[in-house]
């Protein structure tokens, strides 16, 4: 199971909320890059971020640090919030990012994901599923819409998308776990690389998670606030296969 660190910017900190809302904000470091560095140093192989300006605004607004950590750090980075056009996606990779998450854009046009994945690969192009509900949010988790989570999942996989960012959003934030039946089901459903958000709290929940058959975790809040040991959990499910 890969394991995701997460480092969400706002005003060029690293940040966390508690389920999306930004009055619910904690700030952990006004230098992410080091905060990258740090995950790079405990055994992360790959990094998770999340550009929240970028969410609320619709285009990237964190760019400047997003290619400060691209170069700080040598694993692979995903990122996510405000990615809604093709040029996006190129300014996004040109920093060296390795995917780019497109969430809002999924759901308003499906289609565009296709076109994507065809034009810069499925390695490239993952598909960010937020749901409240079971019903997909968009435009920063300000609006629902009338889509299920399993649905757009499904369609995802029938324009190429591979990854797929799951994130329930009443989790996120909380440490109240992550949502595994779900996230079990839309693997089982789909038979594609479901990453669990939202939620993560303990080892016992990634070990749920891996057995369960999830493919990849994103840790946020509980690296911050020290539940989860990320070395330990790389060694535990990471370097073992189910």
């Amino acid at each position: 199971m890969q394991l995701y660190p997460a480092i969400d910017l706002k005003n060029g900190q690293c940040v966390r909320l508690k389920q999306g809302e930004f009055k619910e904000i904690t700030v952990y470091s006004d230098a992410p890059e080091e905060i990258a560095a740090l995950w790079q140093s405990q055994g992360a192989t790959f990094l998770h971020l999340v550009d929240l300006d970028g969410a609320l605004a619709g285009y990237s607004v964190n760019r400047d640090v997003i290619k400060k950590i691209a170069d700080t750090v040598s694993i692979p980075i995903e990122i996510g919030g405000g990615i809604r056009s093709e040029e996006a996606i190129e300014s996004m990779l040109s920093l060296g990012v390795a995917r780019v998450i497109i969430g809002t854009r999924a759901v308003e046009n499906p289609e565009f994901l296709g076109e994507m994945v065809r034009k810069f690969g499925p390695e490239r192009i993952v598909a960010g599923v937020d749901a409240k509900d079971g019903m997909v949010a968009v435009e920063g988790w300000e609006k629902i819409s009338t889509i299920s989570a399993s649905d757009l999942c499904g369609r995802m996989k029938e324009y190429g998308i591979q990854h797929i960012v799951y994130t329930d959003i009443a989790r996120d934030g909380m440490l109240s776990g992550p949502n595994v039946a779900y996230t079990k089901k839309l693997t089982d459903d789909t038979g594609l690389d479901i990453i669990a958000s939202g939620g993560m709290s303990s080892m016992e929940d990634l070990r749920q998670l891996y057995e369960a058959g999830v493919k990849g975790a994103i840790i946020g809040k509980a690296l911050y606030e020290k539940r989860i040991d990320l070395k330990e959990a790389i060694d535990a499910f990471e370097k073992q296969t189910p």
